[in-house]
């Protein structure tokens, strides 16, 4: 029979594994008996492991949420994800978190294996955003995990929202998500007052307390949270996550060249050094100057609306030169 710490550590993990265990499997997966399973799951207790006794047919038990944060048992695969999670937290800018991410990042290899620091040390993760004329401001962890917990529940949301008047009644909200955007944290609620989809900026939310009534979930446009995201910051008002002007030219230019510098679009081969660009944008004659930024000959594929811009542009252009 292996030593008692040793044994613990085992049921432990064990427990850790699955919502209810058979008191007999966990005796057989020890290979002890279900006297001593018992007086293990009592060693547990005392610790402040909260295990809850399972009625049934063969008896069991079940690790249950508890009042306080006892040790926790990862394996090895467990423990790689989540410093390697912590890291990203820890160099991630405005979420108000990354003080205590790095706090737990500490704690975590502090215990960990001499094995497991090395895989860990291994992946060193910096997060770099890109740069921006203002950087996103610091968001209120609390606040963060209010909204988050408001969703959760399904709870009606009321607040004030940036430099408004706070005589003004609060925006009452239905939360349905908390999402991150180019280094921002956005709310994704529907607004009760004006009857529609919104997306509000987290760092600008004062939250009036208590929230409001619970809520039944309704559909976002688009079907999943990603698709919405996408289509509010593509300035997209049909849903799709689709960009609401998009074209297709020949460029004179090779697509390996062209595909350097295409974050978003596709670049296909055409022939004699040529390549074909479909990409969109929000509006026409954004998406004519982001072409003509490749600096290469172009051939309009289509729409109109494309040729349109391109005129609009010359027209304006020449009269800067003139």
């Amino acid at each position: 029979m292996p030593k008692t710490s040793a044994r613990l550590l085992a049921l432990l993990s064990l427990l850790q594994t699955r919502r209810d265990w058979p008191g007999g499997l966990l005796a057989e997966r020890l290979d002890i008996s279900l006297r001593t399973v018992r007086r293990d799951v009592d060693r547990l207790r005392e610790l402040g492991y909260p295990i809850s006794a399972v009625k049934g047919p063969d008896g069991g038990y079940r690790l249950r949420p508890g009042t306080e944060l006892p040790p926790l048992l990862f394996d090895d695969e467990q423990a790689v994800a989540v410093t390697v999670a912590l890291q990203i937290a820890a160099t991630t800018v405005g979420s108000g978190l990354a003080e205590p991410a790095q706090r737990a990042l500490g704690t975590i290899r502090q215990v960990m294996p001499a094995r497991l620091r090395h895989r860990v040390n291994a992946v060193s993760v910096t997060a770099v955003d890109r740069p921006a004329t203002r950087p996103a401001p610091p968001v209120d962890g609390d606040v963060l995990l209010a909204l988050s917990t408001a969703v959760q529940a399904r709870e009606v949301l009321r607040f004030d929202y940036g430099t408004e008047d706070l005589s003004r009644p609060p925006r009452r909200v239905e939360p349905h998500h908390v999402v991150t955007w180019s280094g921002r944290w956005y709310l994704i609620a529907f607004d009760l007052d004006r009857r529609e989809w919104r997306t509000y900026r987290v760092d600008r939310i004062v939250l009036r307390t208590p929230n409001g009534p619970r809520f039944t979930p309704r559909e976002l446009p688009g079907g999943d949270v990603a698709t919405y995201v996408t289509s509010v910051f593509r300035g997209s008002t049909d849903g799709s996550g689709n960009w609401p002007c998009q074209g297709t030219v020949i460029l004179g230019a090779p697509a390996a060249t062209i595909a350097r510098y295409t974050r978003e679009g596709l670049v296909e081969e055409h022939g004699d050094g040529r390549c074909r660009l479909t990409v969109g944008s929000w509006s026409w004659p954004s998406l004519a100057a982001a072409i003509a930024r490749y600096d290469a000959d172009i051939e309009v594929v289509g729409p109109p609306e494309l040729t349109a811009a391109f005129a609009h542009l010359a027209r304006r252009f020449a009269r800067i030169s003139d």
